[in-house]
């Protein structure tokens, strides 16, 4: 998050009081993690959360997606808060208090477009995810493992994989969430059992190996299973 004032022209803000964003995405079979590079400040030219300051007229989650689309040009995509994080030396020289949100989402529906006090903005494989500033690494490790929680009883890859997917894009994703190696045929055996997808009937394209059936999610199940809940026992 920026820790400097703000330029001119932006609403006046509670410089106690801030938001820090994990967004997750899922690319090259990795889950990744968007990050802003600062351009000013004490941690200028570091990777860090896209976060920064709220404005006093303004409800947190406002602020949350402000400033998500202002620095990374990120924008329409579901923000859940997760918690406030108050340790006393969590920022240098002052008591600042921020909450945190967490959302997941496809990195090639977005060109990402830094801006107001970030440099850059890019998606890194969380494995590869090191040295970050403040508590931003307490703050990623918390919405880690707040979605390997979900992963458990609600269905994720709706907002992660792209419309059609293979059974091991979806595998993939799961293993790569929960950091674990799945049995494949007592994965798909599970999947196919909730009737959460369904075939495509088609095949990939233009790939080196075996083409592998396409399928898409079920909208209709995906939702229900959303509102009821399941337990995904790995």
């Amino acid at each position: 998050m920026s820790k400097e004032n703000p330029p001119a022209g932006v609403p006046q803000t509670i410089d106690s009081l801030s938001i820090d964003c994990t967004i997750f995405g899922f690319q090259e079979s990795n889950l990744k993690v968007l990050l802003v590079k600062h351009a000013e400040g004490i941690i200028k030219d570091r990777w860090a959360l896209p976060g920064g300051w709220v404005a006093y007229n303004e409800h947190l989650d406002d602020a949350a997606y402000r400033l998500l689309k202002d620095l990374t040009g990120v924008k329409e995509l579901f923000l859940e808060q997760l918690k406030a994080f108050g340790e006393v030396g969590r920022y240098p020289g002052k008591r600042v208090i921020t909450i945190g949100y967490y959302a997941l989402t496809r990195p090639e529906n977005y060109q990402l477009i830094p801006g107001f006090t970030a440099s850059d903005a890019r998606w890194f494989s969380i494995n590869e995810i090191k040295d970050l500033p403040y508590d931003h690494s307490e703050i990623l490790s918390f919405s880690w493992q707040r979605l390997k929680r979900k992963v458990k009883y609600a269905p994720i890859g709706f907002n992660l994989l792209p419309e059609k997917f293979t059974l091991l894009q979806l595998q993939e994703l799961y293993e790569s969430i929960l950091e674990i190696k799945l049995d494949k045929p007592n994965f798909r055996r599970k999947i196919m059992k909730m009737d959460l997808i369904v075939s495509c009937h088609q095949k990939q394209q233009g790939v080196s190996h075996r083409a592998a059936n396409l399928y898409h999610f079920d909208k209709k199940v995906y939702d229900q299973l959303t509102e009821d809940g399941f337990i995904f026992e790995f």
